[in-house]
């Protein structure tokens, strides 16, 4: 684990020396959301790519925590910095309970993706009744510019909040690699019924690894709302969030430590090469998660991450037909 701690550390502290040394907004954008791709491909591995829980509705924990940052800043009149937890905290707690009703019953795979859209929908109707979350006008966070109040005036000091998430991220998934509980995790995936008979309590797996996911996503969801200023129900608990955290993993691998910053990096910036060739076409950018999504699982099943593998699988398979 030491080294996968130290190369987390030599990310970081090489990415935050970047962001301090450059001056185009446009580059410190690049960065800031292609560490919030991170984040959110990261949060959803964990459960995903770990716990082999794949989900479609991650946007549910993501929208949880947005509205709760909003609602804790504005009915609440708490301050950013002592909300965020607080967020954090409530979106864990959803988690919990989702992968409680869920998993105590046996839903696993299509049946637990299925179920988990179907939450976040009815979250986003939820959302769209209640006067609080503001219906579908939604909510827009006053503005209050200042580090105290978590409002920069800058892209750099964002990039740094994000950052500090991205790395813890990161060390959680290096201690699920290789702590017992991660590999109680994986076992779980892997064969639940043979990790059962060795001992291991899937259901209590299964919700360590929801909540850390859900706490992370819901993290995403408050960064979003500090840095945007608004949130509305087609937004917070729209399918967007959940492709982008999907596609993501799977993109840059899953079930590896640094598959999902790869995949989001690579994603991201591909959205913006499209958006600069063909302008803000509607859905252009679920074509471009689409179409590289399916280039992946058929040419890459490893993801960014394992591409070697996947090459050396590749020509192992040419040379048997050669042969």
């Amino acid at each position: 684990m030491g080294r996968d701690l130290f190369a987390i550390a030599l990310f970081g502290a090489a990415l935050a020396a970047a962001a301090a040394l450059m001056q185009s907004g446009v580059a410190l954008t690049f960065v800031m959301m292609s560490l919030y791709a991170a984040l959110l491909s990261q949060a959803w591995n964990i459960l995903g790519g770990y716990g082999g829980q794949l989900s479609f509705g991650h946007a549910l924990f993501f929208g949880v925590g947005a509205y709760a940052q909003a609602l804790g800043q504005m009915n609440l009149g708490l301050n950013p910095w002592l909300v965020l937890p607080l967020a954090i905290a409530l979106g864990a707690l959803v988690g919990l309970a989702v992968g409680g009703l869920t998993f105590r019953y046996g839903l696993k795979g299509s049946y637990f993706a299925l179920v988990t859209l179907a939450f976040a929908e009815v979250f986003r109707i939820l959302a769209l009744s209640a006067s609080f979350t503001g219906g579908g006008v939604g909510l827009m966070v006053p503005l209050q510019e200042g580090a105290a109040n978590m409002q920069f005036g800058s892209r750099r000091g964002y990039i740094y909040l994000l950052l500090a998430f991205v790395l813890l991220a990161l060390a959680v998934t290096a201690w699920l690699r290789h702590s017992r509980f991660g590999a109680y995790l994986q076992a779980v995936r892997d064969n639940e019924d043979a990790a059962r008979a060795i001992g291991v309590d899937p259901l209590r797996v299964k919700l360590g690894g929801i909540a850390l996911s859900a706490a992370f996503m819901s993290a995403a969801g408050a960064f979003y709302v500090q840095v945007f200023q608004y949130i509305d129900p087609g937004i917070a608990f729209g399918p967007a969030v959940s492709v982008e955290a999907l596609v993501g993993a799977i993109v840059g691998g899953l079930g590896t430590l640094w598959g999902p910053v790869l995949g989001a990096v690579v994603l991201h910036g591909l959205g913006d090469v499209t958006r600069n060739l063909f302008g803000e076409l509607p859905g252009i950018s679920m074509v471009i998660y689409g179409t590289v999504l399916i280039v992946i699982v058929m040419f890459m099943p490893r993801g960014i991450a394992g591409c070697g593998q996947s090459l050396r699988r590749l020509a192992g398979f040419k040379e048997r037909a050669r042969a």
